[in-house]
């Protein structure tokens, strides 16, 4: 094998690569879009979905078990760049073909909202399917009632903070995409993946997908009398539908595009796409 062919990419063909899935995003028709979005979404409610099963009952120190869970999580996002799928929060990176005049703000803002349709129904499916499976009375319920105190955890935060909190989320989920485009073999995706979203799970930043399962996973247990006795009395009040839409997924969703749109789409555009002014 010539020895040239397995060096990661450098990181003006990274922009080009870039430039090229945004060209390729805005101009799917509605049906694929959707689908690969519904599989997205579908992906990162298993990693969420992992990652509560494995912290749900840890005796190990926080920091260490928020690593191993961030780990876990991770499958989501390897299952969407490996098997192929559409997920709103790296699709913010489109901005980068969007500056170099190659995709349309329309179209760019029409794929954002089938791709945003299509994980909201592909993350409330597994919700669903997770619900009818009894998974979560494993451990003596112990499971669901992590899920719960996850849940009201989220819709507990302040506008700022999940704002914020969205930011941070994505500037590292678009970092691993953005790193993605270096590889050249499933390996060096998965490894180019692991760290920076194994980061922000430990961390705690806020990414709307997820929020997708984790929030819907807790509306569903919070009519179970059983589970909610395991948080001891913990205040649920602004776990609701409202608490789910306007308190955390409005000021995530807003974060993430921010966070990936400008703190690492346009940064990159700026530095390898721009065009040099005589």
């Amino acid at each position: 094998m010539n020895k040239e062919n397995t060096n990661a990419y450098m990181p003006a063909e990274m922009a080009l690569h870039a430039e090229a899935s945004a060209v390729r995003k805005a101009n799917r028709d509605f049906v694929s879009a959707f689908f690969l979005a519904g599989q997205a979404g579908s992906s990162i409610a298993f990693g969420a979905a992992f990652f509560t099963f494995v912290i749900h009952d840890s005796t190990l120190d926080v920091g260490l078990i928020k690593l191993i869970g961030g780990m876990a999580f991770s499958l989501g996002l390897i299952l969407v760049v490996i098997a192929g799928a559409d997920l709103f929060t790296g699709d913010t990176l489109m901005v980068m073909g969007c500056l170099t005049g190659k995709v349309k703000v329309r179209q760019m803002l029409r794929s954002w909202l089938f791709v945003f349709l299509g994980n909201l129904v592909g993350a409330l499916a597994i919700v669903m399917l997770v619900y009818f499976s009894g998974h979560w009375f494993n451990g003596s319920s112990s499971v669901g009632a992590k899920a719960l105190a996850i849940a009201n955890h989220k819709v507990n935060l302040t506008f700022v903070q999940a704002f914020a909190s969205g930011m941070l989320c994505n500037i590292l989920v678009c970092l691993a995409i953005w790193l993605c485009y270096s590889s050249r073999s499933v390996t060096d995706k998965i490894l180019s993946i692991l760290f920076p979203i194994t980061a922000f799970v430990a961390m705690g930043f806020e990414h709307s997908i997820a929020n997708m399962y984790f929030i819907p996973a807790g509306l569903l247990l919070k009519g179970n009398p059983e589970i909610v006795g395991l948080l001891n009395g913990a205040d649920l009040s602004n776990l609701t539908l409202s608490g789910f839409v306007i308190d955390n997924l409005l000021p995530v969703t807003v974060g993430n595009m921010v966070g990936g749109a400008l703190f690492v789409g346009t940064i990159y555009w700026i530095l390898y796409l721009r065009k040099n002014e005589s």
